[in-house]
């Protein structure tokens, strides 16, 4: 008697475990063997762009923020710098996707609805083409004349600059950029903007070009710092002035020779100036020009 129940008991135990692994089993058939399709859209990504590109002009330039023929350009350009195709997406669809996603400020999810395709394509393709972009910005964001032989005629033909800034060839300038960070980043980067930024440095010349940009460096950074680091690291490629000549700073920057700020302890900024008439000495008459 004693042994029909032990015997009962084991056959219980292995009939709860079998119930178990056939549970197991088939919650792991179910959510990785029996998957339910999720990009389904007749409406691919290919035929997608495929439109767009034969469509009215105006589609072109709102999509993808760039007329169809620099969009071909930009293709064949990041072709030349190493995009390639693969077995199930092209080149055009690539950069489509990275240019909506830069465009338009969209994020991953809303990019694999559109184009069908899984968060880790999406998200791999648009790291490759920001690679390649970033790449291009030694070739593209450079002076016209990298040895500045003459003066711009905004300053030969306005008597406010001329011959004041006749050897000034260009201004900097620092911006605050919003950008998304870690968590764990996110207080290096709130400045006095109060939310994550990015302190950007740039350099324009007269034809409103930017011919240097140093980006990446959190909002807290002084503007001196990223000055720094940009005369003195060779790798940053900056256009520095010839002798003689120099570049306009605003008060963030220091004023080493070839660059010229504003003057200390006058006033400064346009709304200084626009709310009272007239300058009380030169030196505001010379801020009051950077500004404007």
């Amino acid at each position: 008697m004693n042994y029909c129940i032990e015997e009962s008991n084991e056959d219980d135990e292995i009939f709860e475990q079998a119930s178990l692994v056939a549970t197991l089993t088939g919650g792991y058939a179910l959510k990785y063997l029996c998957k339910e399709p999720c990009r389904t859209s007749e409406l691919t990504g290919h035929t997608w762009v495929k439109e767009i590109l034969q469509g009215n002009l105006t589609r072109c330039y709102g999509m993808f923020r760039m007329e169809k023929h620099i969009f071909h350009k930009l293709c064949n350009k990041l072709v030349y710098h190493g995009i390639k195709h693969t077995n199930h997406i092209g080149v055009e669809e690539m950069v489509a996707m990275f240019l909506i996603i830069v465009g338009h400020g969209v994020g991953n999810r809303m990019i694999q609805e559109r184009f069908q395709y899984s968060g880790e394509t999406v998200r791999r393709h648009f790291h490759e083409e920001l690679f390649v972009c970033l790449s291009l910005s030694m070739e593209y964001i450079k002076p016209q004349d990298p040895f500045f032989h003459d003066s711009h005629s905004k300053i030969r033909n306005d008597k406010r600059y001329w011959p004041i800034f006749k050897n000034a060839r260009g201004a900097i300038h620092g911006t605050h950029i919003p950008c998304v960070v870690s968590a764990g980043d996110r207080i290096r980067f709130i400045g006095r903007k109060g939310y994550p930024t990015q302190n950007v440095m740039v350099v324009c010349d007269w034809n409103m070009c930017f011919t240097f940009v140093l980006a990446g460096w959190e909002g807290t950074a002084h503007d001196a710092c990223i000055f720094d680091q940009a005369l003195t690291n060779a790798n940053m490629n900056f256009p520095h002035p010839p002798p003689g000549m120099y570049y306009l700073v605003d008060a963030g920057y220091p004023t080493p020779m070839e660059y010229l700020g504003p003057y200390r302890c006058e006033r400064y900024h346009l709304p200084d100036f626009r709310r009272s008439h007239g300058f009380d000495n030169h030196n505001e008459v010379l801020n009051f020009i950077i500004q404007v």
